[in-house]
């Protein structure tokens, strides 16, 4: 059978399951999950959608809330769109792409590619990284739709966008959308830019969701952020629910907001302000301005490991805890085996809060990154623990970063301040000893009552 063929098969079949979201949820529902059990004919998936058949049977289950709810508060042609490319091109086709590509490479090609539009941004937040690149990086378009035209090639479909402020770059994230219709864009944004010409783009182009900062309420949000900030993020949000538009929440939780950050109140606030997920990162101490003393302390990221987990069953927002979900992604995802982060100066670095590089997209393909030295020790090192409460090389496992950097020749990719990894090094090692104790005995405690 023909590739052409083969294509037009598939669009005919995604076409047909996509009539199913004009439908009735609680009639679509178990058509669109059957669907998706056959279009997984190797149960590749399976471990992803079997927990759906449960929750469709359930309507007073918070998920099946939380699903019923993208038909009666999503726009009918953007939850189509959601679907195609998140759902399908993004997770189930681009699954078995990517492994061909592993396999007949041998090294990790990600699910995701996160950059760093600009170094620009429109605020000073307490703690951001990004700042300490200067204000003057930019990714250029070309280099962008490139960048992506690689990785779709090889099975990444799901682009990611930081900065610096990426909507300070609104008609080049439109345009985008607009190249690649087939992928799937967020972006982690301070929110502040968001208008009703924006959102109305947005609505145009149905590909696009943002993932709004917002740190606890008002007092903590305005206390990192700058003052008035959570006026304009709640107004932003006001103008996409109204839009009916997908998007989320991005929450750093710190020892400062954390006691806000995870309350009930603040979950129910995201709920009822229309998003329908949200990332909680724990705050990093990166760079040579870092502050350490907003370092959660081990019995505040406890509270934050136990509330999440407590929120999953209750509550209909999908939330993920970026540090303590290590569990149900096996350890650390960066070094391209889920995902990797380009910064504003073209640098290819294997995560968010890594910064440091041996190649460049403007001198290297991607390719040629996934199997430079950094990468594949990334992919020869994972997972740096078996606690998957202590994944990252660099916060709970401090010696494995350094050692990385050091063998490969990697260079601090700072801009302003290059930041010696044995000086990383010395801020992550306290903070990984005071978290071993706590990591292990909440480990064991719920590894034994799975067992």
């Amino acid at each position: 059978m023909s590739r052409t063929i083969k294509e037009n098969m598939q669009a005919f079949a995604i076409k047909q399951v996509l009539n199913y979201f004009d439908e009735d949820p609680n009639k679509s529902f178990p058509k669109i999950l059957e669907w998706v059990e056959r279009f997984d004919k190797d149960g590749k998936n399976a471990h992803l959608i079997r927990p759906f058949r449960a929750i469709i049977n359930d309507p007073d289950n918070n998920w099946h809330v939380l699903l019923k709810s993208l038909w009666t508060d999503i726009d009918p042609d953007v939850r189509k769109v959601a679907f195609e490319n998140f759902v399908l091109n993004t997770s189930l086709i681009s699954s078995h792409q990517r492994d061909k590509w592993i396999k007949t490479h041998n090294c990790n090609i990600p699910w995701a590619i996160l950059m760093d539009l600009t170094s620009a941004c429109n605020l000073n937040c307490i703690g951001c990284w990004a700042a300490d690149y200067g204000h003057k990086l930019n990714l250029e378009y070309e280099v962008l739709d490139d960048i992506i035209r690689q990785g779709t090639e090889m099975g990444t479909y799901m682009y990611l966008y930081s900065g610096g402020e990426p909507l300070v770059r609104k008609d080049d994230i439109i345009r985008l959308c607009e190249a690649h219709s087939d992928c799937m864009f967020l972006a982690f944004t301070n929110g502040t830019l968001i208008d009703e010409k924006f959102a109305d783009e947005m609505l145009r182009v149905k590909n696009f969701v943002p993932a709004i900062s917002i740190e606890g309420f008002e007092d903590a949000t305005d206390h990192r952020r700058g003052k008035g900030t959570y006026q304009k993020v709640k107004n932003a949000m006001r103008i996409l629910k109204e839009k009916k538009l997908i998007f989320g929440a991005s929450c750093c939780y710190t020892s400062y907001n954390i006691d806000s950050l995870s309350s009930e109140e603040y979950i129910d606030m995201l709920v009822e302000s229309g998003a329908k997920f949200a990332w909680f990162f724990h705050y990093m101490p990166i760079g040579n301005t870092a502050a350490p003393e907003l370092l959660p302390s081990p019995e505040q990221r406890e509270t934050m490991y136990r509330k999440i987990r407590e929120y999953r069953k209750s509550k209909p927002i999908f939330t993920i805890d970026f540090q303590n979900d290590g569990e149900y992604v096996k350890g650390c995802i960066a070094g391209g085996r889920s995902y990797l982060h380009i910064n504003a100066n073209g640098d290819i670095e294997p995560c968010a809060f890594i910064h440091y590089a041996d190649s460049n997209i403007r001198n290297h393909t991607l390719l040629e990154a996934y199997k430079r030295p950094l990468f594949m020790a990334y992919k020869e090192g994972q997972p740096f623990n078996n606690n998957m409460l202590r994944p990252c090389p660099m916060l709970e496992n401090p010696e494995c970063l350094c050692s990385m950097v050091k063998r490969t020749d990697a260079h601090s990719t700072d801009m302003q301040s290059p930041e010696n990894i044995d000086d990383l090094y010395a801020k992550c090692k306290p903070y990984a000893d005071l978290w071993t104790p706590k990591s292990d005995e909440l480990w064991a405690a719920s590894h034994n009552k799975k067992n």
